[in-house]
C-alpha cells in the first residue's frame, strides 16, 4: 500500500526550485534550440525552393514520412522522458538506468524498420500522389537517404530525453545545435556544389540533413558515457525487461501515435489539395516549414515543463505540479499570439523568402492568415497534452490529437473543397482547433478530479 508521506526531494531543483525560475532555467535552452531546428527547416526549404517549384513540391511530398520518422523518435523519447521523471521523483534512481538503457535498445529496433522502407517502400510512397517523374525521382533520392541512415536521429533524441528527464537541459541544447548548425552549413555545400563538390541538388540536401544527425548522435554518445549525470546506461549485465518497455511505451506509443497523425493528415490533405494545384501542396509544405518557428519554441517550454511536471506528480506534490502547468500555458498563449500577428501581417514577406511563383503568393497568403487563426488555441492544448504526457496519461493526449487532426479537420477540409474554394479550405484548422480545445478543457478537469485532486499538498 502506498504511503502518503511524500519522498525526500530537496537533493533534486525539481522539488526545491521556485517553479518560475526552473521553468525558465530548463526551458531556454530547449526553447533555443528548437529555433535553431525551426531556422534549419526553414533554411533547407529555401535552398531547396531554388532548385524549383518541383524540388519543392517533391520535398512537401516528403514531409510525412520525415514527420513520421520525428513521430516515431521524439513519441518514444516522451514515453522514456516520462517514466524516468518519474522513477526519480519516486527515488528509484535503478529504474531509471534501466529505463535509459532500454531507450537506446528501442531507437536500434525502429531504426531496422525505418531502413526497410528506404531500401523498398519509397517509389512506391510517391507513386500514390503523382505521375510526375521528375518529382517522383526527386522525392525518391531525398527520402531513401533520410530513413536509411535515421540511425543517428533516433538514437539522439533517445538520449537527449533522457537528460531532460535528469533537469540537464543544456546538453540537450547543445546535441541540437550540433545538429541543426552543420545541417545548414552543409546545406548548400552539397546541393550547389560549392568547393569544387558535384550539385546534387535534393539529394545533397538530404545528405546534410542525415550527416547533421549522425554528428549529434555521436556527440550526445560521447556525452552520455564521459560526464557524470542522475541516469546512467546500464550496459554491463543488461537484461531486457518486458515491463520497462511496456511503461516506456505506455505514455510513449499513445504519444507516437499522436504525432504520427500529423503525417496520415499532411498526406490527406496533400490529396486534397494536388486536385487544386502543385502550387497549393508547395504552399501547404511551406507553411509547415514557417510554423515550426511558432511552434518549435512552444515544444522546447514543454520539454522543460514536462520533467517538472512528472517529477512533482510522482513527488506528490500538487501545488508544484499544477503551478508548472498554469505558468507554462501562459507562455505558450504569449508565444503563439505573436505567432499569429506575423502571420496576418507578415504573410507576403514570409513567402517571398521561397521563391513563391504569382500562384503560390495568391495561394499562400490567404493560407498563412487562415491558418494561424487557430494558433492561441493550439497553445493551451499543447500544454495540457504536455501535462497529460507527464502523469502518465498519454491516452488523452492521443484522443485530443486523433480528433483534432483526423475527426474533424480531414473531414471537414474534404467537405470543404468539394462545395467551395480552396482559401476556404484552410479554414479546416482553426475550425478543428477550436472544437479540439473545448474537448481538451473536460479532459483537464476530469483528469485534475481523479489523478491531482486526491494528491496530498
Amino acid at each position: 500500500m502506498q504511503e502518503n508521506t511524500k519522498p525526500e526531494t530537496s537533493q533534486n531543483k525539481m522539488g526545491t526550485m521556485p517553479v518560475g525560475k526552473l521553468l525558465i532555467q530548463m526551458s531556454l535552452p530547449a526553447m533555443f534550440s528548437m529555433l535553431i531546428q525551426a531556422l534549419y527547416n526553414v533554411v533547407d526549404s529555401i535552398y531547396v525552393a531554388q532548385i524549383g517549384e518541383h524540388a519543392l513540391t517533391a520535398v512537401s511530398l516528403a514531409f510525412p514520412v520525415q514527420n513520421f520518422l520525428i513521430a516515431v523518435g521524439v513519441g518514444t523519447g516522451i514515453g522514456l522522458n516520462s517514466l524516468i521523471s518519474r522513477r526519480l521523483g519516486e527515488r528509484r534512481e535503478h529504474e531509471a538506468n534501466l529505463a535509459a538503457t532500454h531507450g537506446v535498445l528501442i531507437a536500434v529496433i525502429e531504426w531496422l524498420a525505418f531502413l526497410f522502407f528506404g531500401l523498398f517502400l519509397c517509389r512506391p510512397f510517391f507513386q500514390l500522389f503523382t505521375n510526375d517523374a521528375t518529382i517522383i525521382q526527386m522525392g525518391v533520392e531525398y527520402t531513401s537517404i533520410i530513413t536509411i541512415f535515421a540511425f543517428g536521429c533516433l538514437v539522439e533524441i533517445s538520449l537527449e530525453k533522457t537528460l531532460q528527464a535528469t533537469g540537464n537541459m543544456v546538453y540537450p541544447m547543445l546535441f541540437q545545435l550540433t545538429g541543426a548548425i552543420s545541417n545548414i552549413i552543409l546545406d548548400p555545400i552539397f546541393i550547389f556544389g560549392w568547393f569544387g563538390l558535384p550539385a546534387l541538388g535534393v539529394t545533397g540536401a538530404a545528405i546534410a540533413t542525415v550527416a547533421g544527425q549522425i554528428l549529434a548522435m555521436l556527440f550526445s554518445i560521447f556525452i552520455i558515457t564521459t560526464k557524470e549525470h542522475a541516469v546512467k546506461l546500464q550496459l554491463k549485465g543488461f537484461r531486457f525487461s518486458s515491463q520497462i518497455v511496456k511503461d516506456i511505451f505506455a505514455v510513449g506509443f499513445p504519444s507516437i501515435i499522436m504525432q504520427s497523425i500529423g503525417s496520415i493528415m499532411v498526406m490527406a490533405l496533400n490529396n486534397i489539395l494536388i486536385v487544386f494545384s502543385q502550387a497549393a501542396v508547395a504552399v501547404l509544405g511551406v507553411y509547415f516549414k514557417l510554423q515550426s518557428f511558432v511552434f518549435m519554441p512552444v515544444f522546447g517550454l514543454g520539454h522543460g515543463a514536462m520533467p517538472i511536471m512528472g517529477f512533482n506528480f510522482g513527488a506528490r506534490n500538487k501545488k508544484r505540479l499544477m503551478h508548472t502547468l498554469k505558468l507554462s500555458s501562459l507562455i505558450s498563449l504569449g508565444i503563439m499570439v505573436a505567432g499569429l500577428l506575423l502571420f496576418q501581417f507578415g504573410a507576403k514577406y514570409l513567402l517571398m523568402m521561397f521563391n513563391a511563383s504569382d500562384e503560390m503568393m495568391e495561394i499562400g497568403i490567404s493560407a498563412l492568415r487562415s491558418i494561424s487563426l487557430c494558433f492561441p488555441a493550439a497553445a493551451l492544448g499543447i500544454a495540457f497534452s504536455n501535462f497529460f504526457q507527464a502523469i502518465g496519461e498519454g491516452k488523452n493526449s492521443l484522443l485530443i490529437s486523433v480528433l483534432r487532426q483526423l475527426v474533424i479537420l480531414l473531414p471537414c477540409a474534404w467537405l470543404i473543397s468539394r462545395v467551395g474554394t480552396l482559401n476556404q479550405v484552410w479554414l479546416a484548422f482553426p475550425i478543428a482547433e477550436i472544437v479540439s480545445f473545448i474537448v481538451s478543457c473536460l479532459l483537464l478537469r476530469l483528469t485534475y478530479q481523479h489523478r491531482v485532486q486526491v494528491m496530498d499538498d
